[in-house]
């Protein structure tokens, strides 16, 4: 027996294993696919306080080892959130977070406020980084007084473990990451989809409606395992690592690099039950390696001395 559970914040997870927002619906879409109970936490569709039908089609294109999507933020609006799924997931005994966006200041205030007052809803993840919108609200993720401002204020509305998902489209993703934890963020998510276009070489223009989208999956993990690491040496709170995760090996390097939890995304598209088969081959991983509390390689990363190379291990799991 190994011992796979985390607390971040003052959530107690039973393993570190939760799925990414816009990835996984509202949970019940999956519920047929996994046991939703063996998730470490499930983070809902971003939620804003009235429905939205997002970007016109075409809206996704699929990239070498990754896609592109500029979905816009559909979703159904707070108030059906709670009315209509939350009542399905108050069943499971795995932590809902809840994630919430805003194109204004009182938005988010407002969002985050109804939010913390539903019942089973055990914490909210603040997204201020998604590149697929053009109002201003994107400058809450890329200007630090901006973000202060807005997680300042929602901060005041909520008693809920509150996490804060930053944008990797900034020059210095450390100073974005103390920003967040000085105005008020319990924890951090590293990190969101990057900017990107596909071209449509026979049209000259670009293959999305939107023209730009955020690229996900196994393409952008080396960066984001970067990103984890700089914030993880520049905040004291924990960290979510994200960002191309498919396999428990992916898991165990942002886990490794710092991160207290990981969520995992694209993946859930490729394959349902893709977070419940990264959870059995973490705990392989700590019993070949005779680790008893995955507690144990959280940070455990050791850095290379200049110009000394080190093995590469390949082993999959």
């Amino acid at each position: 027996m190994v011992k796979l559970s985390v607390t971040v914040a003052s959530l107690k997870l039973k393993n570190p294993v939760m799925t990414a927002s816009g990835t996984f619906g509202y949970g019940e879409e999956y519920a047929e696919y996994i046991d939703l109970n063996r998730l470490g936490a499930l983070v809902v569709k971003g939620l804003s306080i009235t429905p939205r039908e997002g970007n016109p089609t075409p809206r996704i294109v699929e990239t070498p080892a990754g896609m592109l999507n500029a979905i816009g933020l559909q979703n159904i609006g707070v108030r059906a959130f709670i009315k209509d799924k939350l009542p399905f997931l108050r069943q499971f005994d795995t932590p809902v977070i809840a994630n919430f966006f805003g194109d204004t200041v009182d938005e988010y205030v407002r969002a985050a406020g109804e939010l913390s007052a539903a019942e089973g809803v055990h914490a909210l993840e603040m997204n201020i980084s998604c590149p697929n919108k053009q109002e201003g609200w994107i400058m809450f993720g890329t200007d630090p007084k901006r973000m202060d401002h807005v997680v300042t204020e929602v901060r005041k509305t909520t008693n809920l473990p509150l996490v804060v998902k930053l944008s990797p489209n900034v020059t210095d993703i450390g100073c974005m990451a103390k920003a967040a934890e000085e105005a008020g963020a319990d924890a951090l998510s590293v990190m969101n989809t990057i900017t990107g276009m596909v071209v449509d070489i026979r049209q000259r223009k670009p293959v999305l409606a939107n023209n730009t989208g955020g690229l996900s999956g196994p393409a952008i993990r080396p960066i984001a395992v970067r990103m984890v690491w700089e914030t993880c040496r520049a905040v004291s709170i924990p960290v979510i690592g994200m960002g191309g995760i498919m396999t428990a090996r992916d898991a165990l390097e942002f886990l490794i690099a710092g991160a207290r939890a990981v969520a995992v995304g694209t993946a859930n598209f490729i394959n349902p039950a893709a977070a419940v088969e990264i959870i059995e081959g973490t705990e392989k991983f700590l019993i070949e390696e005779n680790i008893s509390d995955i507690n144990c390689i959280i940070g455990s990363l050791k850095l290379n001395p200049l110009n000394e190379r080190q093995p590469n291990h390949n082993a999959d799991y």
